[in-house]
């Protein structure tokens, strides 16, 4: 059988649970070592990825992502581990479901530090010298349709919608995935966004979703996400960068 990652190595943040779980499945799956990140115990995700794979191969890193001297030690073990460092997947996320005027700081502060800092961490950190010495790398931000419209709508209630720190931060990965596209294009690395829209996941657990204005009229898997998200990490992907993939079931066109 045919693997699209043999031999690569990639570190997927927010590893133990939804669309990074299933990531790290997919790539492992399709040959690929996996540095699995998470606050929480990824040993979910590892009982999945070693049942469907004998000899796979990976790495458990767990803390906070918005902490710099964690993020420099994972990858810091990643590289002792496995050398070079192929693909990131900046996946962790928060959503506070709060308007402007309940809105904290410190919920502010939290969705935009996990959404969007820790994505600039990793990304800095895997970067330089990592993939830039090697001239090549895949970087896929996971941002969200609520970073292009402003929040998708939960069945037309007002609570049910993504929150305003939630909506500025992944509008800032989606700025920031086109920032490093160009800066980093010549190096041989390539940097693209897959924006989901409603998807099962911690984050939307509760939420009830009106389907009825999208072209497929159910909320997404994390596999639909995964999908699309092993596109932008192989080698096949290599013209494409600066590209915000919307995987939304057809809830916004254009």
């Amino acid at each position: 059988m045919l693997v699209k990652l043999k031999g690569q190595t990639a570190i997927i943040t927010g590893a133990a649970s939804g669309i990074g779980a299933q990531t790290a499945l997919l790539f492992s799956q399709e040959g690929a070592n996996v540095v699995l990140v998470d606050l929480n115990s990824c040993s979910k995700t590892l009982a999945a990825i070693q049942e469907t794979r004998k000899d796979a191969v990976f790495l458990e890193c767990l803390g906070d992502i918005r902490d710099p001297e964690f993020v420099s030690a994972t990858i810091a073990r990643a590289s002792d581990k496995f050398g070079e460092l192929h693909i990131l997947v900046n996946n962790a996320g928060t959503c506070s479901r709060l308007g402007l005027d309940t809105m904290t700081l410190d919920m502010w502060d939290r969705d935009m530090e996990t959404n969007v800092k820790a994505a600039f961490l990793f990304i800095q950190s895997v970067v330089y010298p990592h993939m830039i010495e090697q001239k090549y790398g895949r970087i896929i931000n996971i941002s969200s349709v609520s970073g292009l419209n402003g929040g998708v709508t939960s069945g037309g209630k007002k609570d049910g919608r993504s929150g305003p720190a939630y909506s500025a931060s992944k509008g800032a990965i989606i700025a920031l995935t086109k920032w490093v596209a160009k800066e980093l294009g010549e190096h041989g690395i390539t940097c693209n966004s897959v924006a989901p829209g409603a998807t099962e996941s911690a984050i939307t657990a509760g939420v009830e979703y009106d389907v009825g204005g999208q072209a497929i009229k159910r909320i997404g898997t994390p596999s639909d996400i995964a999908e699309a998200i092993l596109y932008f990490a192989t080698s096949e992907s290599g013209y494409t960068t600066g590209q915000v993939l919307k995987v939304d079931g057809g809830y916004s066109f254009g």
